[in-house]
Formats: structure tokens, sequence, C-alpha cells
């Protein structure tokens, strides 16, 4: 594959960072081309893998926008300024608005640390998911990639996979079991976006690597 062929990727993050190192180990020059990563967290430690790697990193404060719809149109309009073609949501804490979605349609990819339909939606982020797990006493949990749409944590699932919950887990113990999968499946569903293996048909993804 041609430097010229890559499909841009914005990644939008807003701590650690860990899954976006996870693109930039995996998918970067190789599949696609990390144009940009933004944060609505100055203090964000992924901005500062952005600057190891040569990716432009930017930062902006939502409270300098009178409105969230406000805020997004500014991150559409840098997203757009770099040529963006996909972008994924790599711990980005903050839900984004209707026109955001519609400005990428089936082209924000996002990474959700429990088995979507459960977990999920208003209040289900971070450490209250896995503690949510626990205090629920299910014996599977796991890692979803889906696409963005208007609802929480609603968009067509791309990937999932599974970690077991034994008695002795923690909030803590479970995250990090949940991490691991997470930094194999969020750079999987990159690559095959960027490879134009994904169709989504009503709330289905098809993958056509899968199928061959």
């Amino acid at each position: 594959m041609s430097v010229k062929s890559l499909k841009k990727i914005g990644v939008l993050v807003s701590g650690g960072g860990t899954n976006f190192q996870s693109l930039i180990d995996t998918i970067h020059h190789k599949y696609g081309e990390i144009a940009v990563v933004i944060s609505n967290n100055r203090h964000a430690f992924g901005l500062e893998r952005g600057d190891a790697a040569g990716i432009p990193a930017v930062a902006i404060n939502p409270k300098g926008y009178p409105s969230n719809e406000a805020f997004d149109e500014k991150i559409v309009e840098i997203l757009s300024g770099y040529d963006v073609d996909l972008v994924v949501l790599a711990g980005y804490m903050k839900i984004i608005t209707p026109a955001f979605v519609e400005a990428y349609p089936n082209a924000i990819i996002n990474i959700h640390p429990a088995l979507i339909p459960s977990f999920c939606g208003a209040g289900f982020y971070g450490m209250h998911v896995h503690q949510a797990v626990i205090d629920y006493g299910v014996k599977v949990t796991g890692a979803t990639v889906h696409f963005v749409n208007e609802v929480a944590d609603g968009g067509p699932v791309i990937l999932q996979e599974t970690v077991m919950v034994t008695d002795d887990d923690t909030p803590e113990s479970i995250q990090q079991k949940v991490l691991k999968i997470e930094h194999e499946l969020l750079p999987q569903a990159v690559k095959a976006f960027c490879l134009d293996q994904l169709s989504v048909e009503g709330r289905v993804v098809k993958n056509k690597a899968a199928s061959n």
C-alpha cells in the first residue's frame, strides 16, 4: 500500500491515551496516517504521546465555547483541516453532538470497556463500568468497538471480545484485563476501516476480511 492511499485518522483523547498508543504502534504509517490528536484536556498525556510520535497535538478547552455544539463545530473544523477520513474516540470522555456525528457518518469509532448493550450509555464510563460489572455479579465482561451514532454507546457493533470475571476481581483488575483486549480490538477495527473491509447494513457491521 502506498503512502498516498492511506486514510487519514483523527484521534480524540481525554487522558493517558493508552489506546491511542496502540494505534500509533500498529496503524500509523502502516494502514492509516494519524493526522492529528485532539484533547478536551490540555494536561492529557495522550497529547504528549502525539508529540513524541510527531503527530500534531491540539488541546481545546470546552469552557471557551458557549455550547457543546459550538465546541464540536470547532473540533470538526480542525479535523476537516487535516482531511480526516476516520475519527477515533480513544478514551474521549465527552459525549459528541449530533452535528458531529452527521459530519462523519459511520466514520467515528469508539471503544467501550464492556459488552454493549450491557453496562453502557449515560453514566457508564471509566471505572463506573467495572464497578457495575462487579455489583451485578456477571461472570463475563469485555470490550466493544462500535461506530458512533446519536445515542451514547448506541452505534453498530464492529468487534467484541470477552474476559472472565472471577470472585476475587476488583474494578481495577477488571480494568487491566479489559484494557489488554482494548489494545488489540481497536487497532483491528481501525485497520479494517482503513482497508475498506467494513460495511454497515442497518445495525449489522460486516467485515469482508472475517468472511474470507
